[in-house]
């Protein structure tokens, strides 16, 4: 499966609701930097008009998503439960658990698994031996695919117009004196992870961060996911990603490659 494979219904089918569309972009617009938003902030960064992100933070607020003091409006608990609801509703998630474990037991090293949902990659799970992000990662977390490892030993898996397309059209942050901003740079990597079979990214979304990944494949060759380890830069010089973490990643990746469903809906 092509995890990035598009949608049946398109924005201009008739089939489309534009009013859900809306809902969900008002729950997407609060996150670290606004948890609080009063009415005016809150239509201006959706674009919406007052009276139609009013209409919407008072039905969320009817339906228990969202709280308020009659001025700020923030998200409530119970919009967890859209995220659970995927999380229960994946198998896989809960049996590629055993197999990220026993990389970090091998390792003495995080271990995570992400899926790409563009821009960006998505943590479906985690194995975690020690906090070295100043950033907590865990499932849910979002992370640019651009300057990330499993980023983009997955880009690497589109087709050579997909990738070259998005490079170019997707603006880069400059996380760190060390992210690739450059088109060229960028798709020398992606392209290098094709080669390869696995990308290393060694500090560019943070100072004194390094990671390895490979892909997981389905049975029919194609990328579903991808499994990376993390760790300080002193700890993954050339000969242990060589003679160890790389190989203990491709050994996951191929025991759970073996146990994938064969229903591609399951990541969608």
């Amino acid at each position: 499966m092509n995890p990035n494979k598009s949608s049946i219904i398109g924005a201009d089918s008739k089939d489309y609701v534009t009013s859900l569309e809306r809902g969900l972009a008002v729950i997407r617009c609060f996150d670290k930097s606004r948890c609080k938003l009063s009415l005016a902030e809150l239509a201006r960064h959706t674009n919406l008009a007052r009276a139609t992100a009013r209409r919407f933070l008072h039905t969320l607020h009817a339906l228990g998503y969202v709280e308020t003091d009659g001025k700020l409006f923030w998200l409530s608990p119970k919009v967890l439960n859209l995220g659970f609801a995927y999380l229960s509703s994946q198998p896989l998630i809960e049996m590629i658990q055993p197999y990220i474990r026993e990389v970090s037991d091998k390792t003495c090293e995080s271990c995570s698994v992400s899926v790409l949902d563009l821009p960006d990659i998505v943590y479906i799970a985690r194995s975690l031996t020690q906090q070295i992000m100043s950033v907590s990662l865990h499932i849910g977390t979002r992370l640019s695919a651009i300057s990330t490892s499993m980023g983009r030993v997955l880009l690497a898996a589109l087709s050579d117009a997909e990738i070259e397309n998005f490079i170019k059209s997707e603006p880069v942050e400059k996380y760190t004196k060390h992210t690739l901003t450059d088109y060229n740079s960028i798709l020398h990597e992606v392209m290098l992870a094709r080669d390869q079979g696995y990308s290393v990214v060694n500090q560019e979304l943070e100072i004194g961060l390094c990671s390895v990944s490979v892909p997981i494949l389905n049975k029919d060759g194609e990328a579903m996911a991808a499994i990376n380890i993390s760790s300080q830069p002193q700890k993954m010089d050339k000969k242990r990603l060589r003679d160890e973490l790389i190989p203990n990643l491709q050994a996951a990746a191929r025991k759970i490659s073996k146990v994938l469903p064969t229903d591609e809906r399951l990541l969608n």
